[in-house]
């Protein structure tokens, strides 16, 4: 009797130690699980009042259940254009060029650019789709343009758009607008005028 009692604690302590093992095991997978999204969150929110890497900041966004790659492109005044093919110019440089699903653990699709510093003059912001595995038409994607005039200045946002992506390899002009000396917005000077930036085709 003594021995059976002996084996079924054993037996208790050895279910009792695997739970153990199995809840901790559970939870570290959970916290590695997390933390990309955790990072991934922190990188893109650029909010009023957040600090944020740059003095213009221009953010494009769009459904992370797509397998789709967006690619942002930017021009500031006198500046070359810059995208995945040119991540940096005299002003803007690319912090993120999304590819969709492919080497993705963050399960958010969006790009980001940034620029040092305000110059007066004009701004074009440029979508193409430049791959689109999901096939799902159009694609939608957010994009915001927020600015401050100086470091300490908090970042507001001054343009918004909800943009269409209608076809493979369209490039479409979702901004362009005009800054002055202040990094303010400079009224009536905003519009979707045409402009191509990926093949440096001057307008």
């Amino acid at each position: 009797m003594h021995g059976f009692d002996n084996f079924e604690q054993d037996d208790a302590g050895v279910v009792f130690r695997d739970l153990i093992t199995l809840a901790l095991c559970g939870f570290i997978v959970c916290v590695v699980l997390m933390l990309p999204h955790i990072n991934a969150a922190k990188a893109a929110r650029t909010a009023e009042g957040a600090t944020a890497p740059g003095n213009v900041v221009i953010e494009a966004s769009w459904p992370p259940d797509l397998d789709t790659d967006v690619d942002l492109w930017v021009q500031g005044p006198g500046d070359v254009p810059v995208g995945y093919s040119n991540k940096g110019g005299g002003l803007f440089n690319l912090l993120r060029d999304d590819l969709g699903h492919v080497m993705d653990v963050s399960g958010m699709n969006y790009e980001t650019s940034y620029s040092r510093g305000v110059l007066p003059g004009e701004y074009v912001v440029n979508l193409h789709l430049y791959r689109n595995v999901s096939g799902q038409l159009p694609v939608p994607v957010k994009v915001v343009v927020s600015a401050k005039p100086d470091a300490e200045a908090p970042m507001k946002q001054i343009l918004y758009s909800d943009a269409q992506l209608k076809h493979d390899g369209e490039e479409l002009t979702v901004f362009r607008f005009r800054l002055d000396e202040r990094g303010r917005l400079v009224q009536g000077s905003v519009s979707n005028l045409q402009k191509p930036l990926r093949s440096g085709v001057k307008s």
